[in-house]
């Protein structure tokens, strides 16, 4: 367990009866780059058990934040759905990931194509100045199944314009896009229906994705992630990894076996 910290639980949010948030403390040698994950996990019958989670906050918070579900049956969620403030959890000492602005090239917009917990890394990479000086625009789209669902993302993006380190360039360069597919909502639809119909661009009032132009991140489902690859790909985006910048990018730790 030496490449594990024990951090203390400071605060928990449920959000639905599937979502949930929490804090922990932060040891002052842990560093990452906006949009990498860590293992976190719990101690059970005296071994580590451990699942990959990316960090949902600022690389320069003094805590640690993360956006889970919830698995009734989950050899972890099942029990980590339950920790209240001032348990302990391990996290992992080694963070890494490929959703970091340095794997994708330089471009006129940023977009943050997210569903479900897969917002996390990029509400790490909102709070990041150089998304903002890098790009005109950061767009962040999160598509979830019902409306109840986007309430930990949007409560973020609200908080954002008060942030004194990036508030008046989110302000003026961040453009914050929800998606509903089970209910009535006033953007509705699965991302990929949205970008093939031209609404998302056309909502927000910028041209087109144009892989010359434009820069995408993908978090979210193995099916949302092989379908966004898929469209992005066709549109002549070509991806990127670690070392070797592309035209979009994808957390493969969490989508290939």
């Amino acid at each position: 367990m030496s490449a594990l910290r024990a951090e203390t639980v400071l605060d928990v949010e449920h959000w639905t009866e599937n979502l949930f948030s929490f804090k922990t403390t932060r040891s002052p040698s842990f560093r990452f780059d906006s949009g990498q994950f860590v293992m976190i996990g719990l101690e059970i019958d005296g071994k580590p058990l451990l699942r990959a989670y990316s960090m949902a906050g600022s690389a320069y918070d003094d805590t640690l934040s993360f956006f889970s579900i919830k698995v009734a049956n989950g050899p972890l969620t099942s029990k980590l759905q339950n920790i209240k403030v001032g348990d302990p959890i391990l996290v992992g000492a080694k963070p890494t990931g490929t959703l970091v602005l340095d794997n994708v090239k330089p471009g006129r917009n940023l977009y943050l194509l997210s569903t479900g917990t897969g917002l996390a890394p990029f509400l790490s990479i909102i709070r990041d100045p150089r998304a903002y000086e890098r790009f005109a625009k950061v767009v962040l789209v999160h598509g979830c199944r019902f409306a109840s669902e986007l309430t930990y993302g949007r409560q973020h993006v609200e908080e954002i314009n008060d942030d004194p380190l990036v508030g008046e360039m989110a302000a003026n360069q961040l453009i914050y896009y929800p998606a509903v597919t089970r209910e009535p909502f006033t953007h509705r639809g699965r991302i990929t229906q949205l970008i093939n119909s031209g609404r998302l661009t056309s909502d927000i009032c910028v041209p087109p994705l144009d892989s010359a132009f434009d820069r995408a991140m993908l978090c979210g489902s193995p099916a949302m992630i092989g379908d966004l690859r898929t469209l992005l790909t066709a549109r002549g985006f070509n991806e990127g990894a670690s070392h070797t910048p592309g035209e979009f990018v994808i957390e493969k730790a969490f989508v290939e076996k």
